[in-house]
Parts: structure tokens; C-alpha cells; sequence
């Protein structure tokens, strides 16, 4: 198990901070991002996106990263939103690095988060427990991460 680059301390108050930035972010994809295709839309079932119709796609040349000095040098700290970041779930919007925005399993991906953010209720939620588990078990071994790879990888047996 690694050890957590941020204290328990420095974790609850950078936690409002990272809300803001992915309400701020989430609005700026809903704004300028494109709705899911058909094809999409059925994965998103698949993937159970319960309110489908709300998801955005926004491509970019690379993920936004923090402004903040302090939520910058934590997601420094964690190796989060780096430039090899290929996509970045902000509850119902989502950004594809423009190099892999077709990449199915990846949006795929992308939409299991989605759902985990409707499971656990919203921004505040789903980010104390995302980050709170890559910041204790590591971003790969974390289990939600864990499940949007299982679920994606659902679309591949089909």
C-alpha cells in the first residue's frame, strides 16, 4: 500500500478546492461539449449511466489541469492530470485528449465513472472516495478505478 503524499489534514481541506474545479470544469464541458451518439448512448446504458442525456464530450489537446497552486502541487504530488492523461471524468462531462477522443473502451471508461458519480450522489462524494482511494492504494489498484476497468472491458466480450 503507498503512502499517502497528502495528510489526512491537507486531504479535507484541498476537498472543497477540487470540488470547485470540477463543478468549474464540468460546466465549461456541458457548455462547449457535444452529447453522446447512439452508439455511445448504448454504452452508456451498458455501463449504467442512468441519466444519459445529460453527458457531455468535450476534446482537447490536453486535460485541463488546477490553477490553484495548492491543488496544482497536490495533483503534482499524486501524478494526477499529467500529459499522459488520456481522459478525465468531471461528473457528467467528460475530456478525451484529442488523440484518442474515439477510443470506445476509453469513453467507455470515462461512462462507468459516470455512474459511480450517480451512485454515490455528486461531486463531493465521488471525489473523497476516487481520490482518498488513489491517494492510500495506489491510482491503478484503487477500486473504482478497478470497476470502470471491469465494465469497460464488459464491451470487449460483446
Amino acid at each position: 500500500m503507498p503512502t499517502s503524499v497528502l495528510s489526512p489534514k491537507q486531504f479535507e481541506e484541498l476537498l472543497p478546492l477540487a470540488v470547485a474545479w470540477a463543478e468549474a470544469q464540468e460546466a465549461r464541458i456541458v457548455a462547449d461539449g457535444v452529447a453522446l451518439s447512439p452508439a455511445e448512448l448504448s454504452d452508456a446504458c451498458t455501463m449504467g449511466v442512468r441519466q444519459r442525456d445529460r453527458v457531455r464530450l468535450l476534446t482537447v489537446d490536453t486535460i485541463p489541469r488546477p490553477e490553484d497552486p495548492r491543488l496544482r502541487a497536490a495533483a503534482d504530488a499524486m501524478h494526477f492530470i499529467n500529459p499522459f492523461t488520456r481522459g478525465l471524468t468531471l461528473r457528467y462531462g467528460i475530456y478525451l485528449r484529442r488523440d484518442v477522443a474515439s477510443d470506445r473502451f476509453l469513453i467507455a471508461h470515462e461512462l462507468a465513472h459516470i455512474a459511480q458519480y450517480e451512485r454515490l450522489g455528486g461531486f463531493f462524494p465521488f471525489l473523497r472516495q476516487y481520490l482518498d482511494e488513489c491517494l492510500t492504494i495506489g491510482y491503478p489498484e484503487a477500486p473504482m478505478e478497478q470497476e470502470a476497468i471491469r465494465k469497460a472491458d464488459l464491451l470487449r466480450q460483446q
